[in-house]
């Protein structure tokens, strides 16, 4: 392998973090900061929020799930680049459509659109950063979702005082559209090197004794952080007085200890292991989660967004290198196969709010479910091994 320049690093990592703008950051959180507006505008009710949410979750789920059949190289290069542009022109298709039905269809399809892409692009730049002995740079590409949060933020409150109902997903279609047409570009620039004599490799067990924790782990992942980052701008609105600066503000306070935590947790990761801080970052989020419940009011909802967002990314790029570790040669099929089992996992965090909140009760409330996944997750990552960091170990597609 020749040596790889600091600019081929940099375009490597442009090109999936700007796939998981589009699709993560803008095509799927953006419905976040926007829901509270969509309620004012009534074009939603609270219960109908949560399950456009799930269903976006499920297409997530079945995106996902889609991935592990695209995983191999050939089938990449060209599933890749349309369901990012796909996912684009669906969030363009939300800002023409007030009609509830067709939106649980439009989130399920963009659901689908983006589980392809979170898994297939963050797997294909991790392949080719490793086969360069590279791999400890891997954590930085979901630098672009990080960035990304606070994108979608702002586009959902900048215009807010000019549009009303659907047409409050144009400013995010605008920046969408031309990003896919970029990423897409960048990454059909990434071409990896073919395994030689190890087909058996590839089609090996992704449930051994030492994965199985990691993947339960992950699944209460899942469940424990889909509540903050789907209503933290509602559970403010629910909680403090009209006007209140953390009522938009919570959201801009979540995304950038994103940005700042994902570099933090990427070296910490490196530099002590990748298990242990996975074990403070289910530690955090857990505490983060249950911010709003001990603390209700400013104090709770701003230490539930940094925490939270501080966390949870974080967690995501240390599960993906430690799976990696534990299984070095199953690539973007590993990736496919824990995206999905987060993917089923934070599918039912907002069906269960919406059920909680059709009985009666609280937003609030339905945070300590939250909580208790994260605290499943704590509990299952002691079992994980230790494993060190795999910066120069060849990778295999």
């Amino acid at each position: 392998m020749q040596p790889v320049s600091p600019r081929q690093i940099f375009l490597a990592l442009l090109a999936g973090g700007a796939a998981l703008v589009v699709v993560h950051a803008l095509g799927r959180f953006a419905f976040t900061p926007l829901l509270p507006h969509l309620l004012g505008d009534q074009l939603l009710s609270l219960e109908q929020g949560a399950h456009l949410a799930s269903w976006n979750y499920l297409g997530y789920l079945l995106g996902a799930l889609l991935a592990l059949a695209l995983y191999t190289p050939s089938r990449l290069r060209l599933a890749l680049p349309l369901a990012l542009l796909l996912n684009a022109l669906l969030t363009l298709a939300q800002g023409f459509c007030s009609d509830y039905p067709l939106l649980l269809g439009l989130r399920l399809a963009n659901g689908i659109s983006n589980g392809v892409v979170f898994v297939l692009a963050p797997a294909l730049v991790l392949e080719w950063l490793a086969q360069r002995q590279r791999a400890s740079l891997s954590g930085l590409v979901y630098l672009g979702f990080a960035a990304g949060l606070m994108l979608a933020g702002w586009l959902a409150d900048a215009p807010a005082n000019w549009l009303h109902g659907p047409e409050r997903w144009w400013p995010v279609a605008a920046f969408a559209l031309p990003l896919a047409l970029l990423s897409a570009w960048l990454l059909s620039r990434l071409h990896l090197q073919q395994p030689q004599g190890e087909p058996v490799a590839a089609r090996s067990r992704l449930f051994d004794r030492a994965s199985t924790p990691l993947f339960l782990a992950y699944a209460g992942a899942g469940l424990g952080y889909i509540l903050p980052m789907t209503f933290l701008p509602t559970l403010a609105q629910e909680q403090l007085p009209a006007g209140h600066a953390l009522i938009g503000g919570a959201w801009q306070w979540s995304a950038l200890a994103c940005v700042f935590s994902i570099p933090l947790w990427n070296a910490l990761g490196v530099g002590f292991g990748d298990r242990r801080a996975l074990l403070a970052t289910y530690l955090l989020q857990a505490l983060g989660c249950a911010a709003p419940l001990l603390y209700p009011g400013a104090a709770g909802v701003l230490l539930c967004a940094l925490l939270v967002g501080g966390t949870f990314m974080g967690s995501v790029l240390l599960t993906q290198r430690l799976a990696r570790t534990l299984q070095p040669h199953q690539g973007p099929r590993l990736s496919a196969a824990l995206i999905a089992l987060y993917g089923g996992a934070q599918l039912a965090g907002p069906w269960l709010a919406g059920v909680w909140l059709g009985a009666g009760g609280s937003l609030t409330e339905s945070f300590a479910l939250g909580v208790a996944a994260l605290l499943w997750a704590l509990a299952w990552i002691w079992p994980t091994p230790i494993c060190t960091h795999p910066a120069s170990g060849a990778a295999h597609p």
